[in-house]
């Protein structure tokens, strides 16, 4: 099974615009990104999938894989059209903005596909328990909820379940968008037409269930660094720091 990486980078993120570029030690965000994933080993090869010039031209001078690619509401979007001319099997998605996400989670998701004989799963994602109350009702939060096997039933910003009977010892459990998708059914997301339920959460990852594809959910307690505004970035930078003392 051949397997790709693709780090989906658009430069005008609306919370952070040119978050992706800016600098996290010697290396950009995104160069930092790519070198991770790079150096997990996991990949057949590695790109980076990008509607910007800058971006584009930051990791094909480091001698890196870079895809241009057009406008895209989502980052599913944009990475089927980078992938619908390369050869693979599997794609796993990393966000550009993850600089730290570990080699384990990613292994854990392609393992899901291991005993997969009848190809049921269109792809796997990972979600991390989660107990503060806070969290739990910000909307910021994509909740999961699963069914005994682990595939997805509905993912939303809103509190699910709703805990109207609170002695059924109810977990909760974040949403982290990290995935791999078969290639065929990334391909087929991408010709889909967005539906009620996505436009109305703002989750990509709801016009899969709308469509009858399954999503496998894995557990981890991995927990990243996610750049999302200028105080993300200090953080990271002082990891970064840690972790190189």
């Amino acid at each position: 099974m051949r397997i790709v990486a693709v780090i989906p980078a658009r430069y005008e993120a609306s919370r952070f615009p040119g978050k992706l570029m800016q600098q996290l030690g010697r290396k950009t965000v995104i160069s930092t990104t790519y070198n991770n994933v790079v150096e997990t080993g996991l990949f057949d090869a590695v790109f980076v999938a990008t509607d910007s010039q800058l971006i584009f031209h930051e990791i094909t001078s480091r001698g890196g894989n870079a895809v241009m690619t057009g406008e895209h509401e989502t980052g599913s979007d944009r990475i089927a059209e980078a992938v619908e001319g390369i050869d693979c099997d599997l794609v796993v998605n990393v966000q550009g903005d993850e600089p730290f996400l570990k080699k384990e989670p990613l292994s854990q998701l392609i393992a899901a596909f291991d005993d997969d004989d009848e190809q049921q799963i269109s792809l796997a994602s990972l979600k991390i328990k989660i107990s503060d109350e806070e969290e739990i009702a910000n909307p910021n939060t994509v909740k999961v909820i699963t069914d005994k096997d682990g595939f997805a039933l509905y993912f939303s910003r809103s509190v699910i379940p709703y805990p109207r009977e609170t002695s059924a010892g109810t977990e909760y459990f974040r949403h982290i968008g990290v995935y791999a998708f078969r290639k065929n059914a990334l391909l087929s997301f991408a010709r889909l037409a967005q539906r009620p339920l996505e436009i109305s959460e703002k989750i990509e990852c709801l016009r899969y269930l709308e469509y009858g594809m399954k999503i496998k959910m894995v557990e981890t307690d991995f927990v990243g660094v996610g750049i999302d505004v200028p105080a993300d970035l200090e953080k990271a930078r002082e990891i970064l720091t840690k972790n190189n003392s």
